[in-house]
């Protein structure tokens, strides 16, 4: 790929070729023996049948599978000096992804996964140069670090348990072709590059047909767009949605063809694995608690006292769990002095996690005594503040988040973000949501600035959510503000549920109220086969210590027709769809519960915007004012926006869009453009009449002259004074109260001044006679007026 840049005196012009990315695979020579790198290549044959091709120095072997018809190419090299950690590339058309994964050979210090995934989307992958001062990729965006979650979590759960170990992805996008999208190529490839037997697809509807893996085009014109990450023996690993009110039955449809097409690719992936005798590595040491240093823990009782007291808050739950824990550490430290401090924590957390799991399992009993699929206590206020367009207040339990709405004109829903312009395309939204958490919401002290990954996704999906009951056509720009101010579990959901309150406070007509919801999971692994599960339970509306100690966060939002927005996140190596279609139903009866809820609170948008609500409104200013109105470089316009708060945005010559975000500011924006154009008599004036005028001034290059009494005096240049040329106006003896004939010929199309000529008058062609009164009305008399001592016109024959 070449980039040429070309300068011409301060102007510069960015000039783009595009070659074929050449990429070198370098050889290493040890020992006299030339080492070759081997690759993996899915080469597409006619229709839908694929051959999946490995080829090496030696011999190639050649399998085939069927794929939904597209074309799909995966090329996957394993350098000699990156042979325990091999680079992957994929393909998709055009669209390329290399893939790198490292981790590191002793075990750190964390006591949880240390797993770091980077998605990088680059500007020479779709042969540009960044626009930004440094002309180089500066910062993360919003896409990268979502799609960086996506697959984090697609391939966390698949990893075993104490694996303590250091481990970074980093998908680089070498080309892009503007069709595919390569998002799910970069899970493809990380999943092919793990060996750990897994496959992303996503289904689409479009025009009632599933789609698998399909094109940017045809997903513009898709009511649903579903990733799916799908293990062996069709579980499912990981899901993430967005719809538009798509119904139960169509939606648990696309995950059953996800997940069918997954394991036709997972079966290609093992056989190829196998055939190049790729083994997974075997860590040094998979930390886990000493059996007998659990066995020691005798707080047992007391532990199962603080989780069957249903009178417990979060706080005071937390607070009585940490003096059982302090107590049991102290034991476990004088009986095993020489026991690292991951091994006495996780005792306690292991008999603290064991007791509340089986007080779901065996006693369907949850720790704040409510049924397995009872919601918790809901209420529900809008129109908290009257200066703002919208607010609600949601809470449901301890979670507690406040919405705010911001309504804009359309021209500031420009959000073009580098790379993402660079890539794809300008990106136009009406409709954001922006999501807060800040460290008072879990009584925690800690640092106010920037956005984090959580806040970000957590936004992404309440976004989803929402968007698809916002009118397409509806002429504002929306931002949704979600400050949580407390938290005990989902409080993205609750975002939502707050945010469809909001927008219906504010006015906005979104076709449906939108409500969500998260379903939890305890299960039961199979002793004989830990990778089934042998029994299980389904909480809905969990808390905060049911996520922790569960195996599931299955996040469900809609309406009550459909599915707009779902988020599965599991922590085992996978659900069967069993499992996935009952979350489904059981999110279903919980979301049109809350709903009702909701409905008695505000049951459909407002019929008018609040008093003090945004507005917008075409004005026109006559082309002969519009100079005045701008101003010189647009002065006057910038002072206007400044001193009222408004936005104006020129449609045509004579029309300004003004959007005010109160009615007073758009009152004031009137008012000034009627003082501007009051004097303004255009409609009165003929074309090709001759007018009377009176000098007002002499200048040097003309005269200044007026047709009425308060109109702005217009310059009648020496050009138009008379067939000879003169030099000042003085040469043909005018002085300043002359009355003079002239003729109209319209505005100027460009500045919208008045074109008079009195050079045209030096012949006589007058036979009918206008007077212009003091009052601006034109009356018709006859021709003998042309001697009178009032303003007097002549029109040609």
């Amino acid at each position: 790929m070449c980039l040429f840049q070309t300068a011409n005196f301060g102007e510069e012009q960015w000039i783009r070729k595009r070659h074929a990315r050449v990429i070198f695979f370098p050889y290493i020579r040890y020992s006299s023996t030339v080492y070759i790198p081997h690759y993996w290549t899915i080469l597409p044959p006619s229709g839908k049948e694929l051959q999946l091709r490995t080829s090496y120095a030696a011999a190639s072997c050649t399998h085939a599978i069927r794929i939904y018809n597209r074309r799909n190419h995966a090329v996957c090299g394993n350098l000699t000096f990156l042979k325990k950690n091999p680079l992957i590339f994929c393909k998709l058309g055009e669209t390329s992804v290399m893939v790198t994964a490292v981790s590191k050979t002793k075990p750190s210090s964390s006591q949880f996964m240390p797993l770091v995934v980077d998605y990088r989307q680059k500007a020479a992958a779709a042969g540009r140069i960044p626009t930004n001062y440094l002309r180089r990729e500066l910062g993360t965006t919003d896409n990268e670090i979502l799609t960086s979650r996506l697959i984090d979590r697609s391939i966390r759960p698949l990893f075993p348990p104490g694996y303590f170990y250091d481990t970074q992805v980093i998908c680089n996008l070498l080309a892009v072709d503007g069709v595919n999208d390569p998002d799910v190529l970069a899970i493809n490839a990380v999943g092919e590059q793990q060996r750990m037997g897994k496959h992303s697809t996503v289904p689409v509807i479009t025009d009632g047909e599933l789609l698998i893996n399909p094109t940017r085009a045809e997903m513009s014109s898709s009511t649903l767009n579903l990733v799916v990450a799908g293990g062996p023996s069709s579980q499912v690993v990981m899901i993430e949605a967005s719809a538009e009110n798509v119904l139960q039955q169509d939606f648990c449809h696309a995950v059953k063809v996800g997940i069918k097409h997954t394991q036709q690719i997972i079966h290609a992936i093992q056989q190829l694995a196998r055939e190049q005798k790729i083994t997974k590595r075997t860590p040094v040491k998979l930390f886990s608690v000493p059996a007998d240093m659990v066995e020691h823990v005798v707080a047992s009782e007391s532990i199962y006292a603080v989780f069957t007291d249903s009178t417990h808050d979060k706080i005071s739950r937390d607070e009585a769990i940490n003096k059982v824990r302090l107590e049991t550490e102290e034991n476990i430290k004088d009986r095993y002095p020489q026991a690292e401090p991951f091994e006495v924590i996780e005792s306690f957390n292991t008999v603290c996690k064991e007791i509340f799991r089986n007080l779901v399992l065996n006693e369907y009993r949850r720790c704040d005594g409510r049924e397995l699929t009872a919601l918790r206590n809901i209420s529900c206020e809008v129109d908290l503040f009257k200066p703002l367009h919208g607010s609600a207040l949601f809470q449901r339990g301890q979670t507690q988040v406040c919405r705010y709405n911001q309504v804009r004109g359309n021209e500031s829903s420009k959000d073009e973000i580098e790379n993402e312009y660079l890539v794809f395309g300008i990106k136009d939204k009406n409709f954001m949501l922006h999501y807060e958490f800040p460290p008072y919401a879990t009584n925690e002290t800690g640092k106010v600035a920037g956005l984090n990954r959580r806040e970000l996704g957590h936004g992404a999906l309440a976004e989803k959510a929402l968007r698809s009951v916002i009118p397409k056509e509806f002429p504002f720009t929306i931002r949704v503000t979600a400050e949580v101010l407390e938290s005990n579990g989902s409080s993205s959901m609750a975002s939502v549920c707050g945010g469809s309150l909001a927008l219906m406070d504010a006015g906005v007509p979104i076709s449906s109220a939108v409500a969500g919801v998260a379903v939890g999971l305890i299960s039961k692994a199979n002793p004989a086969k830990l990778s089934e599960i042998q029994d299980y339970r389904l909480l809905t509306d969990i808390l905060g210590i049911e996520d922790y100690l569960g195996d599931m966060d299955f996040k469900l939002a809609g309406t009550n027709k459909g599915i707009t927005a779902l988020q599965a996140d599991v922590k085992i190596p996978g659900l069967p769809l069993k499992l996935v279609m009952e979350a489904i139903q059981q999110a279903t009866v919980a979301k049109r519960e809350i709903l009702g809820i909701m409905n008695k609170c505000i049951a459909k948008p407002r019929a008018n915007r609040k008093e003090n609500g945004p507005v917008i409104e075409n004005v026109r200013v006559p082309i002969s004012k519009r100079a005045l109105f701008v101003g010189p470089g647009g002065y006057n316009l910038r002072r206007l926006q400044a001193q009222t708060g408004v936005t104006i945005n020129q449609v045509d010559e004579e029309t300004f869009s003004v959007f005010a975000p109160t009615p007073g500011a758009m009152n004031e924006v009137l008012a000034s453009i009627s003082e501007i154009s009051k004097d303004d008599q255009e409609q009165q004036l003929d074309f090709g009449a001759i007018y009377t005028a009176t000098i007002i001034e002499i200048r040097d290059i003309g005269v200044m002259v007026k047709l009425y009494p308060n109109m702005s005096a217009v310059l009648l240049h020496n050009s138009q004074l008379d067939h000879k040329r003169i030099k000042h106006p003085s040469a043909l003896g005018f002085e300043v109260g002359q009355q003079i004939q002239v003729k109209y010929f319209g505005r100027d199309p460009t500045d919208g001044r008045m074109r008079l000529s009195r050079k045209v008058l030096q012949s006589p062609v007058a036979t009918v006679v206008k007077t212009l009164s003091e009052k601006q009305s034109i009356s018709v008399g006859s021709s003998s007026s042309q001697t009178s001592s009032t303003a007097s016109v002549a029109e040609d024959a």
